[in-house]
């Protein structure tokens, strides 16, 4: 089977509009993101790069002036056109057809995302590294991805506050409470976990928190 960055590297390449690119450009790509997701922006050295595309450094260079060239020119542009699939492959369905009960939406796109960060973690930290620090990823990242799940999900909110399931807020002010405390523990597991950690504890506080602190109480 084949590691989960290898096979977005494989979209990634199919993703390039057509552009032919050389053997040396595909890997040197491959290795640009692989050492950016290793360690960032700006612990990547092009010297690796170069080492783990097989080429020499100087090859980079004829291509691409600097370092940010090589994010922007290579990287970047692919990670902002498959950021919407990327992001969103599986929560589509969760959210179009969502759980008779807040409760058991909130547990599944708590599983759902999970699931999506064990995959996928390489790659996330590419995104979590880039799209704050640099405005064209960014914008890219609020335009074909937050958009689309705030209009989806302001149709969930509406759907369980109209059930009497939830408080009457307005629905961003919902998505940004549920999303942030959801976000926030996915943070700390994957990227910031202590040695100490009780998953399945601190998973069901997370739910619970969300739960108490939005649930209509009578």
């Amino acid at each position: 089977m084949k590691d989960p960055l290898e096979n977005w590297l494989e979209e990634l390449l199919e993703k390039h509009e057509g552009e032919q690119m050389t053997d040396k450009q595909s890997r040197i790509l491959r290795a640009a993101v692989e050492v950016f997701a290793e360690k960032g922006y700006s612990g990547a050295a092009t010297s690796e790069i170069a080492q783990r595309a097989g080429v020499a450094e100087g090859t980079i260079f004829r291509h691409y002036r600097t370092k940010k060239d090589l994010l922007y020119s290579i990287v970047a542009p692919f990670v902002a056109r498959l950021i919407e699939p990327f992001v969103l492959r599986g929560l589509y369905p969760l959210i179009d057809k969502p759980h008779a009960t807040f409760e058991g939406f909130v547990r599944g796109l708590l599983d759902n995302r999970i699931a999506f960060a064990e995959k996928n973690i390489k790659v996330i930290r590419i995104l979590l590294q880039e799209v704050p620090f640099h405005p064209e990823l960014r914008e890219q990242f609020l335009s074909k991805v937050a958009d689309r799940v705030l209009q989806k999900m302001s149709r969930v909110v509406n759907h369980y506050r109209e059930q009497g399931q939830i408080v009457d807020l307005p629905a961003l002010t919902t998505i940004r409470m549920v999303g942030s405390t959801l976000f926030g523990y996915l943070l700390v597991r994957f990227l910031l976990a202590p040695k100490e950690w009780n998953d399945a504890q601190e998973r069901e506080a997370t739910i619970q928190f969300i739960l108490h602190g939005i649930s209509r109480k009578d």
